[in-house]
């Protein structure tokens, strides 16, 4: 007889059955298959890629590093302005830091959820008040994901002209798109039908943990409404300046990889950088179960660039470095940073309950 736990279930209860664990890892098992599939092509040009690196432009590379601090401190100054939405402050440093620190978060719990809640516990702890930490905590990924699918776009588009696309890249390509399409009907129709698409929330998280052998009640609709009252505040010209910040912190992030691949001694024309950066960066974004993009953004980049004709020995190199600069560097200063914030987050309350 299965042990029982003390609410009475047993343990068979608690765990989903080896189809549902299965189903719940395929996603995430054929994302990193396919990841491998594009990247082991690439590894036969290390040695050439030494070479690259050896005669690299330290300047321009130096130039590159400075590109994305730029592109850090603007979100920064991204999550000051969806602050000030709510008539908040927020300085650029502490922004900056705590989207260093949140980003790092997000990687081991909860992805851009993870995120968004440590974004939201940090805005409050400095003082935010809960409209200002909503924002904070859901506005920047709204606007960068916008800004992201235009690049995205802008790239497939130029893919589509200089015909580089294979049908099956087109058939993907449009499957993407109705993916997109739907959801942006999806965000309209819930505007105009809050409650029912709390609803409906509700019930997919439900359902989601249930798989998951978890138990969940969903307590979320409060968020939901200073959200909503967000979205309620841009419609002015409110949107205006966060939609900026965030165009320039992607902007400085391409202005990286476009300096790292002079510093390589490649000049990439425009339409090749935008094409290569926009796609594979959207597609890390959309693989919601691997951190980072890690393995798709690098795989699918190499590959788009060596379609159009960008020698393998410099596409291995931009890339690696581009992501240990990008990504992993900052992903490893935010952990400490993390830290940090996390002490004085405490300390703060622990000096409002004295006072």
């Amino acid at each position: 007889m299965a042990p029982k736990e003390k609410n009475g279930s047993s343990n068979q209860e608690l765990f989903p059955p080896l189809t549902l664990r299965a189903g719940h890892y395929l996603l995430e098992l054929l994302i990193l298959g396919l990841a491998v599939h594009l990247i082991l092509p690439q590894l036969t040009a290390l040695e050439n890629s030494f070479k690259v690196i050896s005669s690299m432009n330290i300047w321009i590379f130096m130039l590159a590093i400075v590109a994305q601090i730029a592109s850090y401190l603007e979100y920064g100054y991204l999550l000051r302005a969806c602050v000030a939405i709510a008539r908040q402050e927020l300085s650029i440093l502490w922004g900056t830091l705590i989207a260093l620190a949140a980003s790092s978060i997000g990687l081991i719990a909860g992805g851009t959820l993870g995120n968004s809640a440590a974004t939201y516990h940090w805005t409050r702890a400095l003082g935010v008040n809960r409209q200002g930490a909503v924002q904070a905590g859901t506005l920047p990924t709204v606007f960068n994901n916008a800004i992201l699918l235009f690049v995205a776009f802008l790239g497939g588009a130029y893919l589509l002209i200089i015909h580089e696309l294979s049908k099956a890249q087109i058939i993907a390509f449009i499957m993407i798109l109705i993916f997109i399409g739907a959801l942006i009907i999806i965000v309209l129709w819930g505007n105009t039908h809050r409650v029912q698409l709390i609803s409906a929330v509700s019930k997919v998280f439900t359902s989601w943990k249930k798989l998951n052998g978890k138990q969940y009640t969903f307590t979320s609709s409060e968020t939901f409404q200073r959200l909503f009252g967000s979205l309620d505040r841009l419609k002015g010209d409110g949107w205006k300046l966060p939609a900026f910040n965030s165009a320039l912190s992607i902007g400085f992030d391409i202005m990286t990889l476009y300096l790292i691949f002079l510093a390589a001694g490649y000049k990439v024309s425009i339409g090749i950088l935008i094409a290569g950066y926009g796609l594979p960066i959207f597609f890390g974004k959309m693989a919601f179960l691997i951190p980072g993009g890690v393995g798709v953004v690098e795989g699918s980049m190499a590959a788009l660039y060596n379609v159009m004709g960008v020698p393998i020995p410099i596409t291995v190199v931009v890339i690696l470095i581009y992501r240990i600069v990008s990504f992993w560097i900052p992903s490893i200063l935010g952990f400490p940073v993390a830290f940090y914030l996390q002490r004085l987050a405490l300390k703060i309350k622990q000096n409002d309950e004295l006072n």
